[in-house]
This record gives C-alpha cells, structure tokens and sequence, in this order.
C-alpha cells in the first residue's frame, strides 16, 4: 500500500515546504502529486498533512510515515550503492571439458586486462561434477558439454568439436582406411581423464551403444596423455584442437569416429544470470578468444549452428 515514491514525496513535502517546491525537486506536475496523495489517503482513511498550509503541515499519521520515510530511504540508497559496489566482481569458473584450459588460460587473461576489477576463481578438479555446485550457488559458470534436463541452468552456445580417436603413428588402426567402428577398440587400452565414466563422449555416445568394454587407464594429464599415445602405450579420445599441433609433428594420429561425434560446448550459468553485464561479457570475451585461435571447431552461434537450450 504504502510505496517507496510515497516515502519520497513525502521528505520532498517536509524539505520544499510546498506541494509546488516538491513537484519541482521530483520533476513532476503540482496535479500528480496532489493526485497521488488523494489515492493514498482513500487507501489509507486517514489524512496524512493539511492542504493549503504554508509551510506545509504534517497530521499525526503523516507525521509517523515521514519517520518511516526517514529511516527507510537512507537503507534503500545504501543498499543500491553496495549493490552496484559488490556487483560480481568475482566470477567462479569451472570446466568439465579438462582440455579446454589449453585456451581458456590465455582466454582468462585477455579478458582479465580488459576487467582488471573482475577476479577469477578457477576450479579445475577433475574429481567433482560442477553443474551441482553452480546450481547451488557455489559457482558461477560451468564449461560444460552436458546438458542437464530440468536444471534450472541456461545454457550459452559456445563452439561445435569434434572428438577424434588419437593414435600412434604405427597403430595398426593408423593405417584403416575407414572410419574407426566401435568393435575396433574391443581390445583397446582407452587411456581416459579419471572421471566418471558415463561423462566420457567416447563411451556414452560411441562404445557403450555399441556393447564394446575397453581397457580403460587413467591419466589426469592432456600432454602426458598424447606423450603416452606416442609411445604406443594405448590410445584417447580428444578434441580435434586439441591434438592439431602434435598431428603435424607426426607424434599421433587422429582418426573419425564413427560418422563423427561431433560435441557443443556451452557456458553453463543459474538462469537469470544471463542478463548480467559481467557474465554476458566473460562469455563473449573466451567465446571469442576460442572461435579466432582454434582449428577444426564451429562457432555455435553463427546462425546456421545457432541453437539456444534453456532448461526449466
């Protein structure tokens, strides 16, 4: 009933003096505020200061609200000015896609030198699902290529990958012509992030519709990864990127898979946070940053790739 403009009209009144002064001060019509008054007083049954007094002349009740108006707006304007003081400054920031911090590195301190005001707390722990602490407000943005249905997350488009089968050079699987079939690991060392296996593309999407149970190691390492795959000690499933630079030394290899398992990676955020300038910017900042300097990836959001998931 009783509203914050009412508050403030209501110190306008006591400090002008006048209905007129307080029009002026509040940049509004004499008519309006005498207007707005009449309504509030039928709400309220009672009167809350005396019409054609000079200076103006308060009631008990009126008298009472201007108090509230006194102790309220000072709490309101403090409020706004710590909200726009603390407003995130600091972005928590995880990943679910482990070698995407061979760009995100150098990503982060582009956007860093643009937002120096901006912290970032990076979380890389290849041992804890992020998507549950964002939702729980422990992180801020997920990179992620899981969508999680009914999350009440929003999902940003990010880029289109391709997962390719990486090998050693003189694998017998390097010299197939055709793409790689699933039955062909059957007897595979697939060396593996040490995650949660159903959060592996390559066994989700590929070895597990198919019935095919590798050898699985694991390695929590990209480079000794692709060190290890050279040395003939088994073989990975990684982005396309992410092997370019090895390829063309001759170290490994890279074959399709299948008809080829191609991935999105989206920044994952709580809904709502997408309307905030500092995410909005974060995102395009390292969206940009990966579409310019990564081969063999999509840009998501060009039209013809465009496809924007929300999740209630």
């Amino acid at each position: 009933m009783i509203e914050i403009k009412h508050l403030r009209t209501l110190q306008a009144l006591k400090n002008s003096g006048s209905l007129s002064a307080a029009a002026i001060q509040l940049h509004q019509t004499q008519s309006a505020i005498s207007h707005q008054f009449n309504e509030l007083e039928k709400k309220l049954g009672f009167k809350l200061f005396i019409r054609k007094s000079h200076p103006i002349k308060f009631t008990i009740q009126g008298a009472i609200l201007l108090q509230l108006s006194k102790e309220i707006l000072p709490k309101i304007h403090k409020a706004i000015q710590n909200c726009k003081k603390n407003h995130q400054m600091t972005i928590r920031l995880a990943i679910e896609c482990h070698s995407c911090i061979q760009w995100l590195t150098p990503a982060l301190k582009i956007f860093q030198k643009r937002w120096p005001r901006v912290e970032i707390d990076f979380y890389s722990d290849m041992i804890f699902s992020p998507q549950p602490s964002l939702q729980q407000g422990k992180l801020d943005i997920v990179l992620t290529s899981e969508v999680l249905p009914r999350s009440h997350l929003f999902y940003v488009p990010m880029f289109d990958f391709e997962v390719r089968l990486v090998l050693s050079p003189h694998h017998p699987l390097a010299q197939k012509k055709q793409n790689i079939l699933p039955e062909d690991l059957t007897s595979e060392i697939l060396m593996i992030y040490p995650v949660q296996r159903d959060r592996l593309d390559i066994w989700k999407f590929f070895l597990q519709p198919a019935g095919i149970i590798p050898i699985f190691k694991n390695v929590n390492n990209t480079l000794l990864l692709i060190q290890m795959v050279s040395a003939q000690m088994g073989i990975t499933a990684l982005p396309h990127w992410v092997v370019d630079t090895f390829e063309k030394q001759g170290l490994i290899v890279t074959k399709k898979l299948g008809n080829g398992m191609w991935k999105r990676l989206y920044a994952a955020i709580r809904d709502g946070d997408q309307k905030e300038l500092i995410i909005q910017n974060f995102i395009h900042s390292i969206r940009l940053h990966a579409c310019t300097h990564l081969k063999f990836i999509r840009d998501a959001l060009k039209p013809h790739f465009f496809k924007k998931i929300k999740n209630i």
